[in-house]
């Protein structure tokens, strides 16, 4: 069983100490091209989505210090990751919650503003949720809070860069957001310049794998921007007119792709699914991975009796290392081309950004014949 599992238990924890950061105006430009202006960097944040503090904690050494507030979607999403924030952060549990921000209408708008926030983070399906005169962004600003849209899922290869450098600027850490984004540009760059020219290979993703009836997948969404950008073809854009959905078993068995990529997390523990993500051990992995490729329809893909079935972590999907899944498909569909290529380094370093240690299995391949 080919895993990769590294422990970052030291990520984050050496950090230098803030520099005091002068009270003057700071502007930045969100994903929907709006400007946002604070007379001072940001200080009492309200994270409408809570999951947004993946990104939040790579580029601040104590996010959770600037929270006035967050949705409760990071108990679900990322339960790992919150226990982390919770051991190294104490104050994590005292952080109001706003509402469900994972939702269309579990953001309780007046919860925020009831909080005095100096400004709101919102992603780009919760400022696109309420139109017209209900307008999401319209009624806080019309309270006199600023808000910036920032987003890391829908489009993240067009959204990320730009998420980054204004979440750096508003909060006043501009060196940090730009330092990261070098290192993203870098390793995104060098995937690109490898697969040029090389045939793309048929893929699915089957998302929450062995967790719910099959198949989950991704149509125009976050992982079919992952497949393209190392060098795959999603068999699934063609069935699934939105960001995710579900195509039938006969659909996945017909299409026959060349490669089959699960996707899972601890979520998934529960239903059977498949399990990695932050602190899961290996024999857990492989043993949750095994279990799924045996499953009767699964086994008879092509690409699960050549041994092309691999995994990763499904919440690579919110955040700016998504560049590390990026690497693994590219080296999974091409490699002959990324034989020197170490997606665990990459994490590495992206973890030496990171608040949190980054430690766990976050990916699995199918044992050699």
């Amino acid at each position: 069983m080919t895993i990769a599992r590294r422990s970052l238990l030291l990520a984050g924890f050496a950090w230098p100490v803030l520099a005091a950061v002068a009270a003057e105006p700071v502007t930045a430009t969100d994903v929907l091209g709006r400007t946002v202006t604070l007379p001072a960097p940001a200080k009492r944040i309200v994270l409408a989505q809570g999951r947004q503090l993946n990104a939040l904690g790579l580029i601040h050494p104590d996010p959770i210090s600037l929270l006035a507030g967050w949705g409760n979607d990071l108990e679900r999403q990322n339960a790992d990751g919150l226990a982390r924030y919770r051991a190294r952060f104490p104050a994590t549990d005292a952080v109001p919650i706003v509402g469900d921000g994972g939702t269309a209408n579990g953001f309780s708008l007046e919860r925020a503003i009831a909080l005095g926030p100096d400004l709101v983070v919102l992603s780009r399906s919760l400022a696109g949720t309420r139109r017209g005169p209900g307008d999401l962004v319209e009624r806080l600003e019309a309270a006199g809070i600023p808000v910036a849209v920032v987003d890391f899922f829908l489009d993240p290869l067009r959204d990320t860069v730009p998420s980054l450098r204004a979440l750096g600027r508003l909060i006043g850490r501009s060196d940090q957001a730009e330092r990261l984004i070098t290192f993203y540009e870098e390793r995104m760059a060098r995937v690109a310049q490898r697969i040029a020219g090389a045939p793309r290979p048929s893929v699915f993703i089957h998302a929450h794998a062995g967790g719910y009836d099959c198949c989950m997948t991704a149509g125009q969404g976050t992982f079919n921007a992952f497949i393209n950008a190392a060098g795959g073809h999603n068999i699934a854009a063609a069935m699934v007119p939105g960001a995710t959905g579900q195509i039938g078993l006969e659909q996945l068995i017909g299409a026959d792709p060349d490669i089959y990529v699960a996707t899972g997390g601890t979520h998934l523990a529960k239903t059977g699914g498949l399990v990695l993500g932050l602190g899961v051990g290996e024999a857990d992995a492989a043993a949750s991975f095994g279990k799924l490729l045996a499953t009767p329809a699964l086994a008879t893909l092509s690409a699960i009796e050549k041994r092309r079935a691999f995994g990763f972590w499904h919440l690579f999907n919110d955040t700016p290392l998504h560049v590390v899944a990026i690497e693994l498909l590219a080296k999974w569909f091409h490699p002959e081309r990324f034989a020197d290529i170490d997606p665990a380094a990459t994490l590495a370093e992206g973890a030496r950004f990171s608040a949190i240690p980054l430690d766990g299995t976050l990916w699995i391949a199918a044992p050699k014949a």
